[in-house]
Parts: structure tokens; sequence; C-alpha cells
């Protein structure tokens, strides 16, 4: 049998044409970016904006009337017990009334009830974090020996580092009433004889606390009244987080739940504790117009003070606070998830194929997604699966 041209181009052109129908019938390779489901530890966590706040600060007012000098101190500045802060020239104590006088002493007696009332306050903190000391121990052991649930530890671990925060506070409660009470007794005993020498000493005011200045009121000398505010003070070390969340979320944060503080300026985040979840919410407009619903959560560092020394008063921070955790879960990226028939489903790749497997989840940060239903360690599915990707399109 002899072969001619024409049977020549006739064979290749059926091979031109078989080709061109397998091709058209074979489903292109898609390329595409996989992940592999993985055990792992997954985090939930509510991020907000916050700022940090000394937490107790204390504004110095004058005891008496007169004329104040100026005030030569300046934000930053440090001061202790022995620092003057201002000098008040009393105005002539020769005209000083009966009512004035009895209002001085007025002042001395709410003073002494104020320093007795801070005493009573600080013995019940210390019988409280003796409580709170004893259950957390009982708590600890409990869990240890699986008595106890994560939540029941969390609550005890909260209370005890309340209780720890309430010591100071009614430390520096007493602090505070005690030289309220010592220059009330100082402006009455210096006005009561118009006539002696002392009542025309100028009044010396020094400071309470040691700490540093955080502002100066009234910086210029002028004549002022009694009570006007004139140098506010506090102690940077004693630095605590204000954050200011949405009331949805913050029905799901703990007191003793932990978080983490970043963007504040330093290399590595900080770590801290919530302390308390402030029972009022707040109105407040968004930056899209929208009322919105805000709480106040305090929180605590949980630093050395060399790590948290850089930061002041108000300062802004973004805080990561945890509402849910688990040690080991099957994760995916939430890129590999997406919405059809209302189930969440994913592309699993099953011998170069791409099928489509509906999934069940559970907990879900901004990253990762726990699978409960559907997928087993080690398969792959696809991540930001296309509108190329249909069941059984071959993928790479």
């Amino acid at each position: 049998m002899r072969f001619s041209i024409k049977t020549l181009l006739a064979g290749v052109l059926a091979i031109a044409v078989a080709m061109v129908v397998y091709l058209s019938l074979t489903p292109e390779v898609v390329d595409v970016e996989m992940a592999a489901a993985t055990i792992g530890p997954l985090r939930v966590s509510v991020k907000e904006d916050g700022k940090t706040r000394i937490g107790e600060k204390y504004v110095v007012s004058a005891p008496v009337s007169g004329r104040v000098s100026r005030i030569e101190l300046n934000a930053g500045d440090f001061v202790d017990e022995q620092t003057l802060l201002a000098v008040v020239l009393p105005s002539d104590p020769a005209i000083l009334d009966a009512r004035a006088l009895a209002e001085a002493q007025a002042r001395v007696n709410a003073a002494e009830a104020a320093t007795q009332r801070a005493q009573s306050q600080r013995e019940q903190a210390k019988i409280n974090l003796e409580l709170n000391e004893a259950r957390f121990e009982r708590v600890k052991r409990m869990k240890a020996a699986d008595a106890a649930s994560q939540t029941e530890y969390d609550i005890a671990k909260a209370e005890l580092l309340a209780g720890r925060q309430a010591i100071e506070t009614t430390r520096f409660d007493s602090e505070i009433a005690k030289y309220e009470l010592d220059m009330a007794r100082a402006a009455v005993k210096q006005f009561a004889d118009p006539t002696s020498d002392e009542a025309m000493q100028p009044f010396e005011i020094h400071s309470p606390i040691t700490g540093r200045v955080l502002r100066v009121i009234q910086e210029s000398s002028a004549v002022i009244n009694v009570g006007t505010p004139l140098i506010e003070l506090g102690d940077p070390s004693n630095l605590e987080i204000e954050i200011d969340v949405l009331s949805t979320d913050a029905v799901r944060i703990k007191p003793g739940s932990a978080l983490t503080v970043e963007h504040w300026g330093g290399e590595t985040p900080l770590q801290g504790y919530v302390r308390v979840v402030e029972p009022s919410a707040l109105t407040k407009i968004s930056s899209l117009g929208v009322e919105e619903q805000r709480v106040n959560v305090i929180a605590d560092f949980n630093e050395p003070p060399e790590r948290i020394s850089s930061l002041g008063d108000g300062y802004r921070v973004e805080a990561h606070i945890i509402v849910d955790e688990l040690d080991a879960a099957l994760l995916i990226p939430n890129s590999a998830l997406f919405r059809y028939e209302r189930d969440w489903h994913v592309f699993k790749v099953v011998g170069g194929v791409a099928v489509m497997q509906r999934v069940a989840t559970g907990l879900q940060n901004d990253s990762q997604a726990q699978i409960v239903e559907g997928l087993t360690e080690g398969d792959r599915v696809i991540l930001y699966p296309s509108d190329e990707i249909t069941p059984g399109t071959p993928v790479r």
C-alpha cells in the first residue's frame, strides 16, 4: 500500500482534531496555594486600643487662703516627702473670723474621720488578701489534681491579684489621709492665735508622696482661696491600662484574663491581666457616626518596673485580651473557608483534584479556625479559592 500526500495530510488533520478535542475536554490545571490542617494551640482575643494611666494621682490644693509663691517645679520632676512644693503667705490672720476658724476646725475633723476610715479599709484589705491567698492555693492544688476547672482557677487568681492591688490602694489612701490631717491641723494651729509669731509665718506645703510631678496647675504667684488646686502628683511606676471595648465583647472578658500589649513602642509585647470590668457602659459615637455602648476594662501590667519605665500617663497601647483558649485543636487558615448553602465549606485536595468538603467550625480568631468535623490532621486545603476552582478541578 502506497501513502500519498493526501493520505498524510488527512492523518495529520485527524491527529490535530483529536488533540483539540482532548484538550477541550481535559480541565486546565490551576495553580493554587495550599495549607495543611494541623494540631496546635488556639487563642481567641478581643483587640482594642487602650491607654495607660497612673493608678493613684493626687492633686495638692491650698490648705489656707493667701498669696501663693511661684511654683518652681516642672512636669516630670521627682519629689518625695521632703520636697517643698509651694509656699503660701496667708491673709492677715487678724481678720480671720469665727466662721473661717470653724471651717478650718471642721476640715480637721473630716481629715481625722478619713484617716480612721482609711486605716479600717486597710485592715479589711489585709484580711481579704489572706483569704484570697488561701483560696488561690487551694484551687491551685485542686486544678493540679483535675478537681477544679480553668475558670475556677482564673477567678481565684483574679481575686488574689485584686486583693494585692487593694492593699496598695489602701496604703496610698492612708498616706494621703494622714497628710490631709497634718495640713488641716497646721492650718488651725497657725490661725488659732492671730497675735502669735507663728501666725505670721509663710505656710509651707510639702509633697504627700514619693513620685513625680504630673502637672503644675498654678504656676504663677497669685492670691488663692482655700482648696485651690496647685499641683498634680503621681507615681509613674504604678501604671495600669484602661481599655475601651464594646459591651458585646465585655461580657466575654473575665477578671484575671491574660492580655498582651502591642504597638506600645517597644520591641516585644508586654504581658498583663484584667483586674476589673467596669459594671456600667458608656454611649460613644464611633468614627462612622454610629452609637456604641462601650465598657472600660482596667488591667495591670505583669512586668518588672524596668520593662515599663518608658511608658507614662495617657500613652496609647493596643491590647489583645484573651477570652478563650485551646491547647490542642485542629486548625486551618480562615482564608480556606467559604460559605455554600448556609454552611462552611473548604476545597480539599485529594489526588491533585479539588474536592468540596463541608466542615463544622469551633473557635475562631483573626487568622485561624478550629475544625471540629469534616477534616483530619494532614488534609490539604486550598487557600483563597477563586471562581476557577470547582469540584473536580485539577490543581497543583
